[in-house]
């Protein structure tokens, strides 16, 4: 019953900051210089009157508080303004209509955003299965040549931008053909393939950037790991149980990692930000067809419901791992419990 209490609590929560990012966003874009049918102004052959008469059937000759209020009046209640361009309607969450790719924003956004969930989650399992194990390890046996390579690696880990790293994957994939250099899938056969073929060709494709973007959240997650090994080694409990006679190995994987592993799934919630923002990057630089690379595109071109859409998804997406890092804490730690929630 707290459970429950506490995901209605934070949804509760979620909504203003959801409300928030929103007008800030939509604010920010329409202030900006310049709007969709700017570029088509610059084209001789385009009359100014038509130019308005476009302006006004996508309503961007209305003042930008105005424009926000049509637009949340459709996600709330599906309803459309008269001076958008078509597109279904009926239900909630109607998120406006895409200028530049001329259908409606979640059509856009569904798999771009399922892309780069994808590319996240792939990196994040990526992080854990390489950063939990050389962090035990390296905390267990510390100062030894282990510990020094895997603290090398870590700190090179951190040191390296995403960024960089993306140019130089690219660069390795060009040179040594073994992977692919940008995008998703095979668009070449993919029509072709089998079902395991596509899945064989969407897991190459996903090789590097899963290694690019999740190499920082491994160097983090394995300072962090060795970190808490090494302090929990050194509690009063650990020290009780050895002196009790107890096998190192039940010691360490037992009582010791059982304790130390509850910092990092706190700190889960904010890599999940980290991963999303780097992926942004990653998506430009490698050519993956994800949320960030739409976003940023949409910004350039003012698509004004698309970028809010956007980055009113990517929030979301936010909001739900903070909230699942929470219940997967509460879960691998009996001594935490949901308050209620008007305490």
């Amino acid at each position: 019953m707290h459970l429950f209490r506490f995901i209605i609590h934070r949804v509760l929560h979620a909504i203003p900051i959801l409300i928030g990012v929103s007008i800030v966003t939509f604010y920010l874009i329409n202030q900006s210089p310049g709007n969709y049918l700017s570029s088509m102004k610059l084209d001789p052959r385009l009359s100014d009157e038509f130019i308005i008469q476009e302006e006004k059937r996508l309503g961007l000759d209305k003042p930008w508080h105005l424009s926000y209020l049509y637009w949340i009046r459709g996600v709330i209640w599906g309803d459309n303004a008269a001076w958008t361009a078509p597109w279904k309607k009926g239900g909630c969450l109607n998120f406006g209509y895409s200028f530049a790719h001329n259908k409606p924003v979640f059509d856009v956004l569904g798999d771009r955003a399922c892309n780069t969930l994808l590319i996240a989650f792939c990196a994040m399992l990526f992080a854990w299965l390489v950063a939990i194990p050389l962090g035990i390890i390296a905390g267990a046996k510390q100062y030894s040549a282990m510990d020094k390579i895997a603290s090398s690696v870590s700190f090179l880990g951190l040191s390296v931008p995403d960024v960089f790293l993306a140019l130089l994957a690219i660069y390795f994939a060009k040179v040594t053909g073994w992977f692919p250099a940008g995008g998703l899938i095979d668009i070449r056969n993919w029509d072709e393939m089998s079902g395991f073929q596509r899945m064989c060709d969407r897991i190459h494709h996903l090789v590097l950037p899963t290694f690019v973007l999740g190499s920082a959240m491994t160097a983090t997650l394995m300072r962090h790991m060795r970190g808490q090994i090494l302090d929990v080694l050194r509690s009063d409990f650990i020290r009780t149980a050895r002196a009790k006679g107890l096998d190192q190995r039940i010691v360490l994987f037992r009582h010791a990692i059982r304790n130390a592993i509850n910092p990092l799934i706190t700190i889960l919630g904010y890599n999940i930000s980290g991963l999303l923002s780097g992926a942004f990057l990653v998506e430009v630089v490698m050519s993956l067809p994800g949320l960030g690379r739409t976003t940023i595109q949409a910004f350039f071109e003012k698509d004004l419901f698309l970028v809010t859409g956007s980055v009113l998804l990517a929030t979301f997406m936010l909001v739900v791992g903070n909230l699942i890092a929470d219940i997967l804490l509460a879960i691998s730690d009996p001594r935490i419990t949901f308050q209620k929630t008007e305490e």
